[in-house]
C-alpha cells in the first residue's frame, strides 16, 4: 500500500500529441495535504497515515474537529483520509509533514478511487442488461425479470439479479496514466475516464498492479 492525494474531478477533454494522436484525458484538481496522525500496530492495531486535505474556514468545522487539528498545529482541513503503509514507510513521516504532488511524475500509472454516478432505483433491463420479454403478440411483460425462484426450495436464491439501487458505489479504476501535471494550476491530466460526476472527490494512489509490457 502507499500514500496518495485527494483530487476533485473537473471535466473530460482531449489533448494532441506531436504526431497528431488524440488522447482523451480527465482534468482533476489535486489537493495537497498534511499528515494528521500516524497509526501504529501498538496503539491502533494497524499501520497507516491519516492525511488531511482541503483547507477551509474554521466556521465549516465543528469544535471537536477544530480542536483535534489545532492540537497538532494544523490548519482547518475539510477531509481526512487514511492510507495503509508499511511499517518501514511510516518512519519517513511525522505529523505536520506536507504531502505534495511531487509523489507522482508524468507518465506514471495510478489507481483512481471514487463514487460512481448514482442512478437511483432501476429495473433488471438497465441494471443487469436483461433482454426483456416479447414486444408484441399481447405480451404484458416487456421489461419484467421473469421467474425469480423454483418450486424447490421455495425461496429466492441468494445473489439473484433483481431490480434495485444502481450506482453510487465505491469504484477503483487501475493503471491509468498521468499524461501531464500542471503544478501552478494544480491540475492533473489522467488518460481516460475516472469514476463519479463532475466535482466529485477522488483518491489517487500509485498503481498497485502495474501491467507488464
Amino acid at each position: 500500500m502507499t500514500i496518495g492525494i485527494l483530487g476533485k474531478k473537473l471535466k473530460m477533454t482531449q489533448i494532441f500529441k506531436e504526431d497528431g494522436e488524440v488522447i482523451p484525458v480527465t482534468l482533476i484538481e489535486f489537493k495537497e495535504g498534511y499528515v494528521v496522525d500516524l497509526k501504529t500496530p501498538e496503539r491502533d492495531g494497524y499501520t497507516a497515515l491519516k492525511v488531511g486535505f482541503e483547507e477551509v474556514s474554521e466556521k465549516k468545522l465543528t469544535k471537536p474537529q477544530l480542536g483535534y487539528l489545532k492540537k497538532r498545529n494544523l490548519p482547518p482541513l475539510k477531509i481526512l483520509k487514511e492510507f495503509r503503509v508499511d511499517n518501514e514507510e511510516i518512519n519517513n513521516y511525522k505529523i505536520g509533514d506536507k504531502i505534495t504532488i511531487d509523489i507522482f511524475k508524468e507518465g506514471e500509472l495510478v489507481d483512481v478511487t471514487g463514487k460512481s454516478i448514482g442512478k437511483g432505483f432501476q429495473g433488471v433491463v438497465k441494471r443487469h442488461g436483461f433482454h426483456g420479454g416479447p414486444a408484441t403478440h399481447g405480451s404484458m411483460s416487456h421489461r419484467a425479470p421473469g421467474s425469480i425462484g423454483s418450486t424447490t426450495p421455495q425461496r429466492v436464491p441468494k445473489g439473484r439479479r433483481m431490480a434495485g439501487h444502481m450506482g453510487n458505489e465505491t469504484v477503483t479504476i487501475q493503471n491509468l496514466q498521468i499524461v501531464k501535471i500542471l503544478k501552478d494550476e494544480k491540475i492533473l491530466m489522467i488518460k481516460g475516464s475516472v469514476p463519479g460526476p463532475s466535482n466529485a472527490y477522488l483518491i489517487i494512489k500509485k498503481a498497485k498492479k502495474v501491467k507488464n509490457g
